[in-house]
């Protein structure tokens, strides 16, 4: 059975490899997705061995048929709840749609496309300063907003240039932290859920064991601890990828921001210097001639 699961991991990581390895998908999200087979691999095994119970447990032919045991995923569901099932669902939908929209949007690529660096080098060298100005306000990738943001400064000297397009990197920082701030709180959120879950599920448990005048029926008792573990169980769970996308994305961010900063630090300098050579050529205009200093006269003899 072991086998027949990691060979079914192999299948999965060929076909992904084969269909998404042209940059669409992060290694990360590589792991993600055959984590995710693996544990419907897992949940598979464990209902095909509780559908098929060894021969040696078999009744006699007097004793009445045994119910089959639901399988370790639907229990899973039914102890926890119409309360707690519904409210770690709809959060691990919202942690899976963070995770791919931070996969989207910090990607290397998309935030500094080599595209953008190669066109506006090439305009610089040509010495068309107009165009590489059009096409740094037209991109709206991390770097173009930055590279727009510094050349409108630009006339005013290369520092004032630089502060400016650094102002911009910390101006566009926050903005992308809102959805990683959301991950923290995920992370956060999941064990408190278990630990409401844990307590509510014991309340049931010792309502059970404090009725006046009957004996707890066992499985009450053991509705109610189930029920208890199960929430205790989905709140770690949900909170494990959550704290790790957070640590994962936080310091991609961080990357992204510095090599940004680098990249565009570069650009303006190689611009600067341009526009100085191209100041200097003949066909440039020339520098307003210092003021003339009237001279004091001196008296003939």
């Amino acid at each position: 059975m072991t086998f027949g699961v990691f060979k079914r991991i192999d299948e999965m990581l060929t076909l992904i490899k084969g269909n998404f390895m042209s940059g669409t998908l992060s290694r990360f999200t590589l792991v993600l997705l055959v984590l995710v087979g693996f544990l419907f691999s897992t949940n598979s095994s464990y209902a095909f061995q509780d559908a098929a119970p060894p021969a040696a447990e078999k009744k006699d032919e007097g004793d009445k048929p045994a119910a089959g045991n639901p399988s370790l995923f639907m229990h899973i569901l039914k102890s926890a709840g119409w309360v707690f099932g519904p409210m770690i669902l709809a959060i691990s939908i919202a942690l899976i749609a963070l995770v791919c929209l931070l996969a989207m949007e910090l990607r290397m690529a998309t935030s500094i496309p080599p595209n953008f660096v190669e066109e506006f080098t090439d305009l610089v060298n040509k010495k068309q300063f107009k165009q590489a100005f059009d096409i740094a306000k037209e991109d709206g990738s991390f770097l173009g907003r930055v590279m727009s943001q510094g050349m409108s400064r630009l006339q005013y000297g290369i520092e004032d240039a630089r502060e400016s397009a650094y102002n911009m990197v910390d101006s566009i920082k926050p903005s992308k932290e809102v959805a990683i701030t959301y991950l923290s709180t995920i992370g956060t959120l999941g064990p408190l859920i278990g630990l409401v879950g844990t307590v509510f599920g014991m309340i049931l448990s010792f309502m059970e064991l404090g009725r006046p005048g009957s004996t707890p029926r066992p499985d009450k008792l053991a509705d109610g601890i189930s029920h208890a573990l199960v929430v205790t169980l989905l709140g770690i769970g949900l909170s494990v990828p959550a704290i790790f996308f957070h640590a994962f994305y936080r310091n991609r961010l961080i990357k992204i921001s510095m090599d940004t900063s680098l990249i565009a630090d570069d650009l303006l300098t190689q611009m600067y210097h341009s526009t100085k050579k191209a100041a200097g050529q003949p066909g440039a205009p020339a520098t307003p001639a210092a003021p003339n200093v009237p001279t004091k006269s001196v008296p003939q003899v």
